[in-house]
């Protein structure tokens, strides 16, 4: 999974372009942060589904 920092960044630019929107760069680094979760969230579950034993 991603650090802590990295997911609290994500919420800070979440709530912040709902609030005041956000510049170009920001909108950037927003996209290649929420590509990062979702490649580290869908590996972890790739994970857990393999190692899921049905009795």
């Amino acid at each position: 999974m991603l650090p802590k920092e990295k997911i609290d960044r994500i919420n800070y630019l979440a709530r912040k372009s709902k609030a005041e929107g956000l510049t170009e760069i920001e909108k950037k680094e927003q996209e290649r942060l929420r590509k990062e979760y979702l490649k580290a969230f869908r590996e972890d579950f790739k994970k857990r589904l393999e190692n899921i034993e049905i009795v």
